[in-house]
């Protein structure tokens, strides 16, 4: 049954068009609706977090004339394997979920900035690796003060139960997504 304040989502008057991948929902033709308009609302709310994200987030690292865009590379390189092995272009393109259009202009201004560097992969001599470098690494050590505090004002109206159910709800629908 359909929550009764679900009906009420009127701003997205969408109808389904054919079937969705899969199997048809063995559903009621209003419940189809509902799950229509409400799936509108996620998606675009998640649009409006991720920009509101970039946009916010930029703020609190605005002293080190960073982008949210060097944020998560730094972030994903200063992780424990990759702070010591460094990353593939390849790994950082499927760990950020990113195009190699997208990640290798970051990777070049960061580099320019002194905080990655690309090197010879031991395993690979045809492959190269991006690592921190010691600043890059300093750099990062200085950015999680303003970083923990952006999100612990962004999540500061959520229980830790809350932030746990969020993240495993965000997880699955990256699942979800992976699989199409």
């Amino acid at each position: 049954m359909v929550d009764s304040s679900l009906r009420d989502m009127t701003s997205f008057p969408a109808e389904p068009r054919g079937e969705a991948r899969g199997e048809p929902r063995d559903e009621p033709r209003g419940e189809q609706l509902a799950r229509l308009d409400v799936a509108h609302r996620v998606f675009f709310r998640l649009y409006q977090c991720a920009n509101l994200m970039h946009k916010v987030g930029a703020r609190f690292i605005e002293d080190f004339n960073s982008t949210t865009q060097q944020w998560a590379v730094l972030g994903a390189l200063a992780r424990p394997d990759p702070k010591q092995r460094g990353m593939t272009v390849k790994d950082l393109i499927a760990f950020l979920l990113v195009s190699r259009q997208n990640l290798t202009p970051v990777l070049d201004r960061l580099e320019k900035r002194g905080w990655i560097e690309r090197v010879k992969d031991a395993d690979d001599a045809r492959s190269r690796r991006v690592v921190l470098t010691a600043a890059g690494n300093e750099v990062w050590t200085e950015m999680q003060v303003a970083i923990s505090v952006f999100y612990a004002e962004a999540l500061d109206d959520f229980s830790l139960d809350e932030e746990v159910s969020l993240y495993r709800l965000l997880d699955k629908l990256k699942s979800s997504l992976n699989a199409l």
